[in-house]
Formats: structure tokens, C-alpha cells, sequence
């Protein structure tokens, strides 16, 4: 570069100078002050070191990354303004609960349903009764503690058809051919053991207007209020309440249950029962049932052994009815108290609450919770063993079944059998 006189160099844009020469090192263009820059140079901003964002810029997010809301201008001292409504955030939606059935609901209904049905069965059978009046004439008897009732069962033929008389081998043509009895018991229960005390049908006693002769003539020629008559004057117990039952209510009663169990001493062979029968104990149904406790022709003491059987009968029948599964299954209830109260006539006043008492004192005669004998009788000709009868039914009287001993309470009713 040629040098000046005032021995500086001269440069571009000197005055005296062609800037010409020059021009393609600012793109072919004027540079000179006052020329029309098309791209003039920009001056790059200064970063903040910490946030990287240009010194004086404001942030339009905050740090979690969401849009910066920008804070509202300031209350002026004239007009105070109000702060931002809040906005609840939303609740989450609570569950809803799950229905649930009203399971206690239906068991109650259930339950009293159930109730019902057990009270309603008893009273709707009893309603079914025949009733008869077996208030005897004469005195009677004062009112002694706990409740003695009459149990006679009834060798009625009325309303068999020919052929039920030929299954049950009752004889006869389905024809009524007068009173007779082959059971007769007295259960007395109380605060004692419940009692259940048989009277052989051929015991020889005193019968009002028909001098001494066999108990069972008295039901025969009087019915029932002849034959309590006689029971009453010659034991001096007071007879409270009567059940008669007959051949087919025995029957019914016992297929009811769905049979019993017996425990024969011996085999039995005897065609006047309709009966067939081997030893040992074994299930039996109503028809043999009947004949078991009928017969009295094949064993060595007669009706006396015939009455022993009629009270292991009666005990079975009492076992099974009182057994859970006689409340629990419907079908079994309706019957055990339908056959119940077939072929049944009780006496007037007895009401259900006295015919229930019956059944429940029933179920207890055997075994440890009840008593089971025979009339004490002297010899087999059935004449009362007077001391000993005596003695036993003072003890009824008093309502002392619990004392009883062992020598007054026989099966047969003879001393030292059993």
C-alpha cells in the first residue's frame, strides 16, 4: 500500500480514495455511512448464565413446565379488587356400594313362617276330632296335682273298607261291631317321671251296676263314661283328660313315623293277628305294628305280655315323633299330626295345649325318663294285688312318680318279673 505524506496509510473509505476497488469484500455494495444497508447487522443478545434465557426476558413457563399465569395488576387504593375465585378441585367420584340383599330379612321371615306352620298344623288336626263327654255320674274323685290321662285304644271297625280290614287282619266287613277295648292305660305326668301304667283289659273289678266282672265290659256297655266311672272307684285316681285311638289311627301313626323298632322275646306265629314275626329286634310297619301289639295267643303269660308289648309300641311311636327330624321336614309333620288325630276321640275341654302335653308326656315313658308298668296283680287270673296296687297308685295320687320303687313298677305287673 502506497504511503501517505503524513506517513499514514490509507484505507478504505478515505476521502480521495476509489472505495471501487473494495467492493467485493461488502458484497459489491456502497458500506459508507448513510448507505442503504439491505441486511444490517444485529447485535446478539446477552444469556443469563444460570437460566440460559436472554438477560431480561421473562419465563412463559413455570418450573413444573406449565403455562406462567401473569399476575393480575395491582388494587388500585380507589376500587379494592376482588381476589381470583378459587376453583375447587373436583372430588373423585365416590363408589358406589354394593347392594346387598336383605339376607337377615328373609331368614326371619322364614323363620316365623316356619313358626307358624308348626303352630297352625296341631290346631287345624285337633280342630278334626271327635269329641265326647266322659264326665262320670256319681262322686268323683278330688283334684290332685299333675294331669292323669285315659288312654284306651279301640277295636272299632268303623270306616275300614273290606279290604283295609284284610290288611290290618281286624276281621269283620268294614261294619262298626260295637265297643271294645284292648288297651287301657293311664299316663299320669307332673313334676315326677311321666308314667305310663297298664290296666290288663281282663282284670276282674268292681263295675258300677254291674257287679264284678272284667274291666273292659264297662267300656262295652257304657263307653267311656262308664268305663272312667270304674277306673276312678276302684283306683281312687282322678281322670283328667281321655284319648281313644283306633285301629287305623294306630296304623297311620306308626307308617307316619316311617315305621318303629321292636324287640320280639320270641318268634311269633299267629293268624288271629295277622302276624308273622321272628326274634330279635327289627323295623316294623303299621300293619305288623298292630298285630305285634295285638296278639296274645302265642306267648306264655297271655294279655299280660300283650300289654308289656302295647307299652313298647306306644314308647316307639313316642321315640320316633319326638326325633329333630320330625320339625324339620314339613312333609313328615303334616303327617305324624294328620295320622295323629285319625281315628282319635278325645274329651270335651281337652284343648290342644292338653293334647300336646299328651304327646310330649308320651315320648318320655321310656327308658331313664319315664316309668313303664303293669297293674300289680296277685296271679295270672288278672285279680289286683291289693297292697301293691294301693301302694303304686297312692303314690300317683301324690304326684310322687319319682319315688316309686322298683318292686311296685313291674312289666307284667307280677312281682319280680321283668
Amino acid at each position: 500500500m502506497p504511503a501517505t505524506g503524513n506517513g499514514r496509510g490509507r484505507g478504505p473509505g478515505d476521502p480521495g480514495e476509489d472505495d471501487s476497488q473494495y467492493s467485493w469484500l461488502y458484497g459489491g455494495q456502497d458500506r459508507r455511512p448513510g448507505a442503504d444497508d439491505p441486511e444490517p447487522t444485529r447485535m446478539l443478545p446477552r444469556l443469563d448464565r444460570r437460566t440460559g434465557r436472554p438477560v431480561g426476558e421473562q419465563p412463559t413457563q413455570d418450573g413444573l413446565g406449565r403455562p406462567r399465569q401473569e399476575p393480575p395488576p395491582p388494587a388500585t387504593s380507589r376500587q379494592q379488587q376482588p381476589p381470583p375465585p378459587v376453583v375447587p378441585r373436583p372430588a373423585p367420584a365416590a363408589r358406589r356400594p354394593r347392594r346387598r340383599r336383605p339376607v337377615g330379612r328373609i331368614l326371619a321371615l322364614v323363620v316365623l313362617a316356619w313358626l307358624v306352620f308348626l303352630v297352625a298344623v296341631p290346631i287345624w288336626a285337633v280342630g278334626r276330632i271327635d269329641k265326647v263327654d266322659i264326665t262320670p255320674a256319681g262322686e268323683r274323685p278330688a283334684e290332685q296335682p299333675g294331669t292323669t290321662y285315659l288312654l284306651v285304644g279301640s277295636d272299632s271297625r268303623k270306616g275300614l273298607s273290606p279290604a283295609e280290614n284284610k290288611r290290618l287282619g281286624t276281621g269283620g266287613v268294614g261294619e262298626d261291631i260295637g265297643q271294645r277295648t284292648d288297651t287301657i292305660m293311664l299316663l299320669h305326668t307332673g313334676s315326677g317321671p311321666s308314667m305310663l301304667l297298664s290296666i290288663p283289659r281282663d282284670s276282674l273289678v268292681e263295675v258300677p251296676g254291674r257287679g264284678r266282672t272284667k274291666i273292659n265290659s264297662a267300656f262295652a256297655a257304657g263307653g267311656p263314661k262308664l268305663l272312667v266311672q270304674t277306673i276312678e272307684q276302684n283306683t281312687g285316681v282322678r281322670v283328667d283328660d281321655y284319648v281313644e285311638i283306633g285301629f287305623g289311627g294306630f296304623v297311620n301313626a306308626v307308617d307316619a313315623v316311617g315305621g318303629i323298632t321292636v324287640c320280639p322275646r320270641e318268634r311269633m306265629v299267629d293268624p288271629k293277628a295277622n302276624l308273622r314275626i321272628s326274634k330279635g329286634c327289627q323295623e316294623v310297619d303299621g300293619v305288623k305294628a298292630l298285630g305285634y301289639s295285638r296278639s296274645r295267643y302265642v306267648s306264655a303269660l297271655g294279655d299280660l305280655d300283650r300289654a308289656r308289648r302295647q307299652r313298647e309300641v306306644v314308647s316307639a311311636i313316642g321315640a320316633e315323633v319326638k326325633s329333630p327330624w320330625t320339625f324339620i321336614n314339613p312333609w313328615r309333620y303334616f303327617r305324624v299330626n294328620q295320622a295323629a288325630t285319625s281315628s282319635l276321640r278325645i274329651s270335651e275341654g281337652t284343648g290342644p295345649v292338653a293334647l300336646a302335653k299328651f304327646g310330649l308326656a308320651m315320648t318320655r315313658v321310656n327308658g331313664t325318663t319315664g316309668l313303664t308298668c303293669g297293674m300289680p296283680i296277685a296271679d295270672q287270673e288278672v285279680n289286683w294285688d291289693s297292697e301293691r296296687a294301693l301302694a303304686l297308685l297312692a303314690y300317683v295320687k301324690q304326684d310322687r312318680t319319682g319315688d316309686i320303687p322298683k318292686r311296685l313298677c313291674t312289666p307284667t305287673g307280677l312281682p319280680g318279673t321283668n
